[in-house]
């Protein structure tokens, strides 16, 4: 399993990567080998400012549709276009070009409660 090092990682499998004062937020690639193939992602959040842990969208496969939580607060301030018409790009590339939003940190200290790469690791076994 893909777990890069220099990434943060929530106990809900999304990953979140800082640039500044904007954050890259995608799922890892855990969550899309367990999710299956992914048909559809609905975000509709963008310019809305959502709270740690607040739902920012949903994501579909065959089989499911799970919910993607904020890891950070902040402003949604860009959702990946790419994902809206070629969503399996989420199984093929989910720490590069599927990632899924960009956010404007409101508290750049909540990085501190997210997971490391190795604490990400002993999580899902």
């Amino acid at each position: 399993m893909n777990v890069p090092a220099d990434l943060k990682y929530t106990k809900d499998h999304e990953w979140i990567k800082v640039d500044g004062d904007v954050a890259t937020v995608g799922i890892t690639d855990f969550a899309q080998s367990e999710l299956g193939d992914i048909v559809y992602v609905e975000i509709e959040t963008e310019g809305e400012t959502l709270d740690q842990e607040e739902v920012f969208g949903s994501i579909e496969a065959v089989k499911t549709v799970s919910d993607l939580f904020m890891p950070v607060g902040g402003e949604v301030i860009e959702i990946n276009e790419e994902i809206e018409s070629n969503p399996e790009v989420i199984n093929s590339d989910a720490y590069g070009s599927g990632w899924l939003i960009k956010v404007k940190l409101t508290d750049a200290s909540q990085l501190d409660d997210l997971l490391s790469a190795d604490a990400y690791k002993d999580l899902i076994g």
